[in-house]
């Protein structure tokens, strides 16, 4: 029998519970709002969830890997601190003079499939079919070198405590060291994982399923840039989310706009050495808003993207395309800004809302993430601001392949939903967008990262706001490095990344936004890491799931 692990909610879950909401259709849930957990020195809460869900551990930090190499052992740890009992095992917590923390590896975002026949280091072991993969933000340090070594990995959610987590790889096929990993989808055309790193200087991948995976790097047709969230549509196509933080404005916290969508269009579905990247271009009265004209504090064309009730159209421009420039690889950010394509502020991810058939992308900008910038409007509401807390777009086009569309401003964020991060969509209107907020604001507003829920029939321009069904805690680990300034080697509190809800169906009808969740079948499922700290990897049920079945049993 397997032993399940549950969060057990502390009182204060309940009584912090406000009312709930219930709208109707598309198989919508109702949610019960919650506080945010406060930050405070030394204080290491646990995570407040609405009263209609609970959570277990998928895996956490600790985990020993059942195929480790070298120092790289576990899921959350990388062996460059050994512990003065026992080399072979890492200090996970400083237990030296002077304090040293071994490199935490932040499992990143998560991508489920169910998938038959597949194999691990054990090759007489039955692995299950239930299976959730990461790619590793950080590395570890090689010696001699400014690149870092870090890893794929694969949780087997069916799989015994020694067989739990598997290393898929921490090399490409050329035997250089995987780059930090921040976006991954599976793509059911090329039938490979792709992975995003972050880094303009490095690879973007696809990998193979197997053990140890095949990684190639892609950057030759996809390009290599800042990204994030990666997603296909019906079409075949890619769509890219960037993330690159922009210079201060002139004496103040304000960043100025730098990152871009894209859509990668290959020659045909599943192509990933041959085809077009193309930037995303917002017209405003019929002048492109670029890099330039974002430039000034509270620039014109910036406050008017991020301000209610406009609409706005764009286009798709080709920057890049194999047949005409070849498949060396590119660096993305600077073809954007000279095509006159329209940066955001560090627009990290975005996703299909179901049963739109592509018609509906939603994109979040995280913004500056600090409450003294002079573009984050109103503490309260936003109004007035130009994208400093967090904003939320809605683009619109007749299929996803056509060349132009429609965005407007679906949510400008205040101080208290900011710095909003990854997305997944729990059903046909409702969608939750988790924050990134970061040490200094969480210190700025005394309060910790959380997790919303909106509602895409719902107008968000006269103050209403989204419920909120996580307030994320913070584990004592990551409370000892945010106390510690990460111990020279690690991320203070905690972060919410990789939500995300899929039937782990690996077709082309399984990618997101083809089908419409049903979080009460037990077929589909909910997962979010709590990265940071002891990275903690979970996985979200309903709290009326039972012990023995039904969401509570991966098999």
């Amino acid at each position: 029998m397997k032993r399940r692990i549950f969060l057990v909610l502390p009182v204060l879950a309940i009584a912090a519970a406000l009312a709930g909401i219930g709208i109707a259709g598309g198989g919508d849930d109702s949610y019960t709002n919650v506080a945010a957990n406060t930050k405070a020195a030394g204080y290491a809460p646990s995570a407040l969830l609405s009263l209609e869900l609970r959570q277990t551990i998928a895996a956490q930090g600790s985990t020993p890997l059942e195929n480790p190499q070298g120092p790289i052992g576990w899921y959350g740890y990388i062996n460059d601190a050994p512990s003065p009992d026992n080399p072979a095992l890492p200090q996970m917590v400083p237990a030296t003079t002077p304090p040293v923390e071994a490199q935490k590896t932040e499992p990143d975002k998560n991508t489920y499939l169910v998938l038959k026949g597949q194999h691990g280091a054990d090759p007489g072991y039955d692995y299950g079919t239930h299976f959730l993969v990461q790619g590793h933000e950080v590395g570890a340090k090689i010696p001699g070198s400014t690149l870092r070594q870090s890893l794929i990995t694969r949780i087997n959610l069916d799989a015994d405590a020694a067989h739990r987590v598997t290393l898929l790889a921490s090399q490409d096929t050329t035997g250089q060291p995987i780059q930090g990993i921040d976006g991954s989808t599976w793509d059911p055309w090329a039938k490979r994982l792709l992975f995003t790193t972050e880094n303009g200087a490095v690879p973007t991948y696809a990998a193979t399923l197997n053990v140890p995976s095949q990684v190639v790097d892609v950057s030759g047709a996809l390009g290599r840039g800042g990204y994030e969230g990666i997603q296909d549509d019906s079409d075949g196509n890619l769509w890219i989310v960037e993330d690159v933080g922009g210079a201060n404005k002139p004496g103040t916290t304000a960043k100025q706009p730098n990152s871009f969508v894209y859509r990668y269009v290959p020659r045909h579905p599943g192509d990933l050495a041959n085809g077009k990247l193309q930037v995303l271009q917002v017209l405003n009265a019929g002048h492109p808003v670029t890099f330039e004209s974002q430039a000034a504090v509270n620039a014109p064309d910036q406050v008017a993207l991020r301000t209610y009730g406009g609409s706005y159209d764009t286009k798709w421009i080709t920057i890049h395309d194999t047949a005409a420039d070849g498949t060396a690889p590119f660096q993305a950010n600077p073809l954007a800004k000279a095509a006159h394509g329209t940066p955001f502020k560090r627009p990290e991810n975005g996703q299909f809302r179901p049963g739109s058939r592509f018609q509906e992308f939603y994109f979040d900008e995280t913004g500056d993430t600090n409450a003294t910038s002079v573009e984050n409007g109103d503490p309260a509401t936003g109004a007035g601001g130009a994208g400093g807390w967090t904003s939320i777009f809605k683009l619109v086009q007749r299929d996803p392949s056509a060349t132009t569309g429609k965005l407007s401003l679906f949510y400008e964020g205040n101080e208290s939903v900011a710095g909003l991060d990854n997305v997944t969509f729990l059903s046909r209107n409702l969608v939750t967008f988790v924050e990134d907020a970061g040490d200094t604001l969480h210190s700025q507003r005394k309060a910790l990262d959380s997790g919303f829920i909106f509602d895409v029939t719902k107008d968000y321009s006269h103050g209403a706001q989204p419920i909120r069904w996580l307030g994320e805690g913070r584990d004592p680990s990551a409370t000892l490095d945010s106390a510690n300034g990460g111990f020279g080697t690690n991320e203070g509190d905690n972060e919410i990344t990789g939500v995300h809800v899929s039937d782990g169906d690996a077709g082309p009808n399984g990618i997101l936004g083809a089908k419409i969740p049903d979080l009460g079948n037990s077929d589909w499922r909910w997962f979010y890491t709590q990265q940071h700290g002891d990275n903690f990897t979970w996985k979200v049920l309903p709290a009326s799931a039972d012990d023995h079945g039904g969401h509570g049993h991966d098999h």
